[in-house]
């Protein structure tokens, strides 16, 4: 068991470091400091968090912010209608060897990184969506009889724009549980525009 001060020179330090963070996170992303420790908390828990705001008010820089000040693997996913579930895990194609022998060969999909985000996640239908569901709670994702582990940490965080956007689909509640966080982004401050 740590001792009492070592421990409390391992909080100190992370709180030092954390302060780093959301210090270079400031210079990309101005204002909205409740979302940005928003944010940070769902990445330090190792949950899932879905950004919910209208166009424009910096959901996607946020994320893509995020990944690189915490120094993960990051890849982007711009969810649309014509999105389909190989689209995000993966598929198997058919490779013929130079003997004419013939296997398949599965090729990875985005969600095999650290820090997925699922741009405009309510864009894409139910079935895209849903394609996510074993990777955000198992950290893993079947194909066909092969199930292949995630990197860890592996995390979700999702953009969305209002339900009432046209073209937007609602997220269906067994998704929505996987989310640790719901962050609700307003428009920022007249001072942070101008800054």
């Amino acid at each position: 068991m740590a001792e009492p001060d070592s421990l409390v020179t391992q909080i100190k330090k992370l709180g030092e470091k954390l302060d780093e963070a959301r210090a270079m996170i400031s210079q990309v992303f101005i204002g909205q400091d409740r979302v940005v420790d928003l944010a940070l908390i769902t990445i330090l828990s190792g949950g899932h968090g879905i950004l919910v705001g209208l166009p424009g008010l910096g959901k996607t820089q946020l994320v893509e912010t995020l990944s690189i000040v915490m120094g993960l693997d990051g890849n982007r996913v711009q969810f649309t209608p014509d999105l389909m579930p190989a689209d995000i895990l993966g598929s198997e194609v058919l490779d013929t060897a130079s003997d004419g022998t013939k296997s398949f060969r599965f090729i990875k999909g985005p969600v095999f990184c650290q820090l997925l985000m699922a741009d405009e996640i309510n864009r894409a239908p139910a079935k895209v969506q849903s394609a996510l569901l074993e990777a955000m709670q198992e950290k893993q994702v079947t194909i066909g009889d092969t199930t292949f582990k995630l990197q860890q940490p592996f995390l979700v965080m999702a953009t969305q724009n209002p339900i009432e956007q046209e073209g937007t689909y609602p997220l269906p509640e067994a998704q929505l549980d996987r989310f640790l966080l719901h962050v609700l982004m307003d428009y920022p401050s007249v001072d942070n525009e101008l800054e």
